[in-house]
C-alpha cells in the first residue's frame, strides 16, 4: 500500500556512473519552497560528497577523534570530493561558495530574493569523485561495488533558521521531504538496488539506463553491485528489500519472520507510505543488536531464526522511523531512538517474555548460579546505560548527536531514551504512552515535526504531572538514586522515609511485599531531599523501591528493607566464581583464578583474585590477589582498596583515595614489599566529554622494603626507604595532535628531586609523524651513597626504585630482558658510558617517519654528576613502530660510542618496548569508545 502527500520540493537528477574512474557526472534541478514568513536572499545546500575532500574537514576530524587512522593515512585517490561546474537560476549564473569551516555546505546567493511561500529552482552541473567505502562504509568498495548515501547535493532545511550540518559519519543529514526523479546510467554488468520505484529500464552501448521515482523521500540510498546479495520479500502492504546476513536460513523461514515483524510494525505505526523498505548490512553494522555482534559464530546462545528476527526488527524499526518521522536527526535523535528501543522491548516482551540475557547459555550448570543467568534479554538496556552512568560519563538525551561520546551515541543514550519511555509508561500506569506514540507517528507521518510537539501531545493525554520526564530525565544528565532511609512499623502500618540522593523531581515506585509477592505499589512524587510516607501494612514483610527495576536507577543496593526482626537491611553474603552482574540483594564477593607472567624472576604465577567489582563499577572497590610463583617458589601477590567520588557538572569530576600493596621478586631470590596510600583528583572539561584534555593530581606515599642483595657492590644498598611523591599531569591524547606534560616532586629521607616531562606528537597531512619529548630533572638535595646510582636520574634505563614500571627483568644487565625499553627519564636507547646523573639531567628525544611504520630517532642531552663536568650525550637509530606505545623495536645506529651497528654484539644493543598488561591493551579499545 502506498500513501502519498503533496510535496512542495522536487529534485530531478541525471547521473552517469564511470565506475572505472570512480566518478559520477550529475545534472540536477532542485526546487524548494520557502514555507516560512521570511524573505531569503541566500540559501544553503548540503554537499556531503565534499566532506571527504581534505584531512581538515569535520568528517576527517571526527574520524581522527575516534582513532580511525584509515582516512588520514589513505591515498589521495581514495578520498572523495565534488566539483561544481555550473549553478544557475533562470539561466543566470549564481554566486556560490563552500562555507569557510564547512566545505560540505554551500552558500548560494539567489538571483532574486525568495519570498514567503515562493519556490526557488536552481540547476546544477557537477562531478562527484566517489570515496573509498572503508571510511564510512559508503562509497566504492575495493571490488568495485558502489554503496551510496548522501551522494548528491540536497537543499538544507529552513524553518526560520538554517539547519545545516557537516558530515561526521553519523548518517544524520537533515533534509526536507522531496519528490524524486532520478535517471541513472551505469555499466550493464551491475545491478541497481534502491528504495525508489523503478519506472523505466533500457540498455544500450554497454550501459543500463534506469528511471527511479519517489514521492516524499528523505532517504535515497543507492547500491550498484556486480553480484547482488539483495533479496526482496513482498508482503501485503510493502516489500522488504534486504541483504542482511540471514545465517543461511531457508526462504520460508525468512518469509515467516518478515511477515511477523512487518505485522508488528504496521499494528503500531500504521501503513508504510512507500512500496519498498530497504534494509542493508551497512545499517546493521552501524546499529547492531549489541551482544549478538560480540560473540564468535561458534557460540550461538540464540537460534539462528531468532538472531535474524532480532536483526530484522531493529533495522526495520529504525528505517521506518527514519523515513517517516521527520525530525532534526542531529539535535533530536533521542525521540527516534527512544521509540525504536521502546518497541524493541515491547516486541520481546510480547513474543519472547522468558528469553534470557544469556540465551541458552543460561541453562548450563556452570552458568546457572550467576545473577547474569537470571537476567532477561531486556535487562541489557539498563546494564549498558549504567556502564556510563556509573563512570560519570552519561550525557543528556537532548545533547546534539555530534557532541556525544561514541558509546553514548551508539548504545547508552539510545537505551536510556527507550527505558525512559518505559519508565513513563509505568508511572502513568495505563496504555496512554503507547497509544500516544502510535497516534503521534500516524498523525505526523511525513510531516515536519519536533520533540516539542511530541511533548505537548503526551502532556495532553494524561492528568499526571510529567514535567519531570522532559526537564530532568530527557534534558539533564542527573542520575536517579533513591534510598529507604528509615523505617518504623506497627502491626497495622509502616512509616518509611525515602531519600532522594539526586537533585531532581523524578518519582519512584514504592512496593510492599510479602515474601516475593507484591502487596501494593505506590508512586511517590516530589521528593525534595526526603519524604515521609505512611502506608497500611497489609501483612507485608518487606519494603522495596523500584522493585521491578523499570526505573534506570544508579544504585539499587539501598532500595529495600526487611520488616522482619531488628536487622532491617541484613544482606546475606554471596560468593561467586568469576565476575558477575551486580545483584543488589547480596553482598557479593567474586573469586577469579588468575595466571600471569609479571617478571622472569617469579615466572608463571597462578593464584586467585578475591574482589567486589562487578560489571558495573562501584564507588568502593577492593581486591586481594594471593599468587604462587613457580620459578621463585614463593607466595606473591597484591591488594588494594579504593573509594571514588564522582562530581556532576564540575571540572573536578572524580576524587579517588585508598591504599595498594604488593609483594614480588625484583631479582633472583630477592623480593620487595610495596605499600602505598594515595589520593587522586581527576579533572576534565565537563561541558565537552568528547575532549581528550584531562588533568590529574596524584599524591602518594610509598613505603618500600626489599631483601638486601648479598652480592657486594650492587646498585641497591638501601633496602628500605620511603618516598613522598606528588605529580600533576596535563594531557590531550589525540590521533593527529598529542601533547602531554607532567611535573613530579619526590621527597625522601636522603634526597629530594623535581622533574618535568613534555611529549608532543603530530601526524601531518603527508602522513609523516613527528614525535618530540623533553625531560629535565634535578636533585634539590642528595645525601645518598655516592657509590650508588640507585636513586639517580637514568639516561636509558631507570632503576625504578618506586616500582612503577612493568619491567620483565628489572635487575638484568645482560641478555634479552636487559634490552627492554621503557620511555622514562632520559629516554635514550643506546647504553652509554655515563648512564646516570646524581645532580641534574636534560634530554630531548625525537623521531620522524622514514617510511610507513619505520621512523628515524635521535636523542641529545646533558648529564651532570657531582664533582664532574656536564657531559653531552647523543644517539640515533631506527624505530620500528608496530603499535605506538605498546610494541616497538629500536635499532641503534650512531651515538657517543660511534657507529654501533658495526660494533661487536650488536644484537645486545637492540631495544624493544613491549607490554602484556591487559589493562594497557584494553586502552586501545577504550579510547575509540569513551
Amino acid at each position: 500500500m502506498c500513501l502519498s502527500v503533496f510535496s512542495q520540493n522536487k529534485i530531478d537528477l541525471k547521473a552517469r556512473f564511470d565506475i572505472e574512474n570512480k566518478t559520477i557526472k550529475i545534472k540536477q534541478t532542485i526546487q524548494y519552497q520557502n514555507t516560512t514568513n521570511q524573505t531569503l536572499d541566500s540559501i544553503y545546500l548540503n554537499d556531503w560528497s565534499n566532506s571527504f575532500s581534505t584531512k581538515k574537514t569535520a568528517l576527517a576530524t571526527r574520524l581522527a577523534e575516534e582513532y580511525k587512522t584509515v582516512f588520514h593515512l589513505a591515498k589521495n585517490e581514495d578520498r572523495g570530493f565534488s566539483v561544481i561546474t555550473s549553478m544557475t537560476q533562470n539561466n543566470v549564473n549564481l554566486e556560490f561558495s563552500p562555507l569557510k569551516n564547512q566545505l560540505d555546505v554551500i552558500k548560494v546567493k539567489l538571483a532574486e530574493p525568495l519570498k514567503p511561500n515562493a519556490t526557488y529552482t536552481i540547476d546544477l552541473e557537477y562531478m562527484v569523485q566517489v570515496p573509498n567505502s572503508k571510511f564510512t562504509s559508503y562509497g566504492i568498495t575495493d571490488t568495485g561495488d558502489l554503496n551510496l548515501r548522501y551522494w548528491y547535493i540536497t537543499p538544507a532545511v529552513f524553518d526560520g533558521n538554517w539547519q545545516y550540518y557537516s558530515n561526521k559519519d553519523l548518517d544524520d543529514m537533515y533534509i526536507p521531504k522531496t519528490d524524486m526523479v532520478l535517471d541513472i546510467e551505469f555499466p550493464e554488468n551491475y545491478t541497481l538496488t534502491s528504495e525508489l520505484d523503478i519506472k523505466e529500464t533500457q540498455s544500450s552501448n554497454g550501459y543500463t539506463s534506469v528511471r527511479l521515482e519517489g514521492k516524499d523521500r528523505v532517504n535515497t540510498k543507492l547500491f550498484l553491485n556486480q553480484v547482488s546479495d539483495f533479496e526482496t520479500i513482498k508482503g501485503d502492504d510493502f516489500a522488504i528489500v534486504s541483504d542482511i546476513d540471514d545465517g543461511d536460513l531457508m526462504v520460508i523461514e525468512k518469509v515467516l519472520i518478515t511477515e511477523k515483524v512487518s505485522k508488528f510494525l504496521l499494528k503500531n505505526f500504521g501503513a508504510y507510505p512507500h512500496d519498498k523498505l530497504l534494509l542493508t548490512k551497512i545499517d546493521y553494522s552501524k546499529d547492531p543488536v549489541y551482544g549478538l555482534n560480540f560473540l564468535p559464530k561458534i557460540i550461538e546462545p540464540y537460534p539462528k531464526t531468532l538472531q535474524y528476527e532480532l536483526k530484522l526488527l531493529k533495522i526495520i524499526l529504525h528505517n521506518y522511523l527514519e523515513n517517516t518521522l521527520l525530525i532534526n536527526p542531529r539535535e533530536e535523535q533521542w525521540l527516534l531512538d527512544g521509540i525504536q528501543i521502546f518497541y524493541t522491548i515491547n516486541y520481546v516482551n510480547e513474543h519472547y517474555p522468558n528469553m534470557k540475557f544469556l540465551g541458552s547459555l543460561a541453562d548450563y550448570w556452570a552458568v546457572k548460579p550467576f545473577h547474569a543467568a537470571s537476567m532477561t534479554f531486556n535487562d541489557k538496556y539498563m546494564l549498558a546505560y549504567m556502564l556510563m552512568a556509573r563512570t560519570n560519563r552519561n550525557q543528556p538525551l537532548t545533547m546534539a548527536k555530534d557532541s556525544l561520546l561514541k558509546f553514548n551515541k551508539n548504545i547508552a543514550n539510545k537505551y536510556k531514551a527507550g527505558l525512559g519511555l518505559k519508565y513513563l509508561e509505568d508511572f502513568v500506569n495505563d496504555d496512554t504512552i503507547e497509544t500516544t506514540i502510535n497516534s503521534f507517528l500516524r498523525e505526523n507521518k511525513l510531516k515536519q515535526t519536533n520533540t516539542k510537539a511530541f511533548e505537548a501531545v503526551l502532556k495532553s493525554k494524561t492528568e499526571k504531572n510529567i514535567d519531570w520526564f522532559f526537564k530532568d530525565y530527557i534534558s539533564s544528565d542527573r542520575k536517579i538514586d533513591f534510598k529507604i532511609q528509615e523505617v518504623s512499623k506497627t502491626d497495622d502500618s509502616v512509616t518509611v522515609i525515602i531519600k532522594n540522593k539526586s537533585e531532581n523531581a523524578m518519582p519512584v515506585s514504592l512496593y510492599m511485599l510479602e515474601n516475593d509477592s507484591i502487596v501494593s505499589k505506590d508512586w511517590i512524587e516530589n521528593i525534595d531531599g526526603s519524604k515521609t510516607v505512611t502506608l497500611p501494612r497489609n501483612g507485608a514483610n518487606k519494603l522495596a523501591l523500584n522493585y521491578e527495576n523499570t526505573i534506570p536507577e544508579y544504585n539499587l543496593r539501598d532500595n529495600w528493607k526487611s520488616l522482619k526482626g531488628f536487622l532491617f537491611n541484613n544482606k546475606p553474603l554471596q560468593v561467586r566464581l568469576f565476575k558477575d552482574i551486580e545483584d543488589p540483594h547480596y553482598n557479593q564477593v567474586f573469586l577469579m583464578p588468575i595466571t600471569e607472567f609479571n617478571n622472569i624472576y617469579d615466572g608463571l604465577t597462578l593464584g586467585i583474585k578475591a574482589y567486589n567489582k562487578t560489571i558495573l563499577r562501584k564507588l568502593f572497590n577492593y581486591r586481594l590477589e594471593p599468587q604462587y610463583a613457580f620459578k621463585s617458589k614463593t607466595l606473591t601477590g597484591g591488594l588494594s582498596a579504593y573509594k571514588t567520588h564522582y562530581f556532576k557538572n564540575k571540572n573536578l569530576y572524580a576524587l579517588s583515595y585508598g591504599v595498594s600493596g604488593s609483594y614480588k621478586s625484583y631479582a633472583e631470590d630477592l623480593f620487595v614489599t610495596k605499600l602505598s596510600p594515595s589520593i587522586s583528583l581527576n579533572f576534565r572539561d565537563h561541558s565537552d566529554l568528547r575532549s581528550n584534555k584531562q588533568q590529574l593530581i596524584n599524591i602518594r606515599y610509598l613505603d618500600i622494603k626489599q631483601d638486601e642483595n648479598p652480592i657486594p657492590n650492587t646498585e641497591n644498598n638501601t633496602p628500605n626507604y620511603s618516598v613522598f611523591n606528588a605529580r600533576f599531569i596535563n594531557s590531550n591524547n589525540n590521533l593527529i595532535k598529542y601533547s602531554s606534560w607532567y611535573t613530579d616532586l619526590q621527597i625522601a629521607k636522603k634526597f629530594s628531586k623535581v622533574a618535568f616531562n613534555y611529549e608532543y606528537r603530530r601526524l601531518f597531512e603527508s602522513n609523516r609523524q613527528l614525535n618530540i619529548r623533553f625531560f629535565t630533572g634535578a636533585f634539590l638535595t642528595n645525601n645518598t651513597d655516592r657509590t650508588s646510582n640507585y636513586f639517580s636520574f637514568a639516561l636509558d634505563k631507570p632503576s625504578d626504585y618506586l616500582f612503577d614500571y612493568s619491567y620483565l627483568g628489572r635487575s638484568e644487565s645482560t641478555g634479552l630482558f636487559s634490552q627492554q625499553y621503557i620511555e622514562a627519564e632520559g629516554g635514550f636507547k643506546s647504553k652509554l658510558e655515563t648512564a646516570f646523573a646524581n645532580q641534574w639531567i636534560t634530554t630531548a628525544n625525537a623521531s620522524t617517519t622514514l617510511w610507513n611504520y619505520i621512523l628515524l630517532y635521535g636523542d641529545v642531552g646533558l648529564i651532570k654528576n657531582k664533582y664532574d663536568n656536564a657531559h653531552f650525550v647523543y644517539d640515533s637509530g631506527l624505530r620500528i613502530n608496530l603499535v605506538t606505545d605498546y610494541f616497538e623495536i629500536y635499532l641503534p645506529l650512531y651515538s657517543n660510542l660511534g657507529w654501533e651497528i658495526g660494533q661487536p654484539n650488536y644484537d645486545q644493543k637492540i631495544r624493544f618496548k613491549f607490554t602484556v598488561d591487559p589493562q594497557a591493551l584494553l586502552g586501545l579499545f577504550r579510547r575509540r569508545w569513551f
